[in-house]
């Protein structure tokens, strides 16, 4: 038995959806409403990893754990939510896992617990978060969450950690990383020259999959297909739905103009803002991730090209939002 948090989000969907897929028996944690389109033989659980009853409940019979449950957010207003989601969180789960004896725990972090903004450097899993190389509490909130995760194998843990980049998948695309697309689809207009890892969703899942399977413990892996503009991507989005690629090139000057626009449209509406200053800087970033620790691991394992990636995407959401 598998258990699976945040198993409504964009990684925790794909995955329960693999591993039932295969035949792995699931018990998935939700925590308002069950989701529809997914196999029948899923043990859907009600819970919350911030409540330590249900997790120690949903941990019962269960060998292999995948904590992908997080709350990825660059609004200021929702600071206190993430940390006590992020950080506290994954403490509970942590905890739930040792006194329950789990054969192995694997944590869906992020490159932005590595300290993400070096443009002068190629980031690698070497590397941590620190005031200088990053400008997002959410990148604070992760590193922290790691630490849990290290304190857990300190104590006897056996886990692994995976990190990957902005993350390519079929989506609700009115949040996380699937906005990519509803951005091409709209004919988004503004592009930036910044620099960024993409990955596509399954791979990500096969990673996990593999490295839980695998005898490998107390290590942490970027997952990276390729480094590639945000233009290119967005392009390659928009020519797959036929649609206008980006053509207007924002400008650090003009950044920082609209996301103090947004500031203010967002404490107007109660909104959150389209763009953030953590998100504005982000995207004007050039930066490079090195992919090759999970290559020299996993010497089987080869990624997707991102090309063909979006070209599948772009196909689900057609079919999904009937577009």
């Amino acid at each position: 038995m598998v258990l699976v948090t945040g198993a409504t989000g964009l990684v925790g969907s794909h995955l329960v959806k693999q591993l039932a897929s295969q035949g792995q028996r699931v018990r998935a944690l939700y925590r308002s409403v069950i989701p529809e389109g997914f196999p029948q033989h899923i043990e859907w659980v009600k819970g919350d990893i911030l409540d330590i009853v249900s997790l120690e409940e949903a941990m019962a019979g269960v060998q292999d754990v995948y904590h992908c449950a997080a709350i990825v957010s660059f609004n200021p207003k929702r600071k206190r939510q993430l940390l006590q989601t992020n950080i506290s969180g994954t403490a509970n789960v942590v905890n739930a896992c040792l006194d329950a004896g789990i054969r192995k725990l694997l944590f869906v972090s992020s490159v932005a617990a590595l300290g993400r903004i070096r443009e002068d450097e190629m980031i690698n899993e070497t590397m941590n978060w620190s005031e200088k190389t990053s400008n997002s509490l959410y990148g604070k909130s992760k590193y922290l969450a790691e630490m849990e995760v290290w304190r857990g194998i300190g104590e006897g843990l056996d886990a692994v950690i995976v990190n990957p980049v902005i993350i390519l998948g079929a989506g609700d695309w009115e949040n996380g990383s699937s906005g990519i697309f509803k951005s091409a689809y709209d004919e988004f207009p503004w592009y930036t020259e910044g620099v960024s890892g993409f990955v596509d969703v399954k791979d990500v899942v096969r990673a996990m999959r593999q490295l839980m399977e695998s005898e490998i413990s107390a290590e942490r892996f970027i997952l990276s297909a390729e480094n590639l503009t945000y233009r290119t991507v967005f392009s390659e989005a928009a020519k797959q739905f036929n649609k206008k690629p980006p053509y207007k090139k924002v400008t650090p000057l003009i950044a920082a103009i609209v996301w103090r626009l947004e500031a203010i449209k967002g404490k107007l509406t109660g909104k959150s803002p389209l763009l953030t200053k953590e998100t504005a800087h982000t995207a004007q970033a050039k930066v490079y991730f090195d992919n090759s620790k999970l290559q020299q691991a996993l010497p089987q394992f080869t990624y997707t090209p991102i090309k063909t990636s979006i070209e599948r995407i772009c196909g689900e959401l057609t079919k999904m939002y009937n577009l």
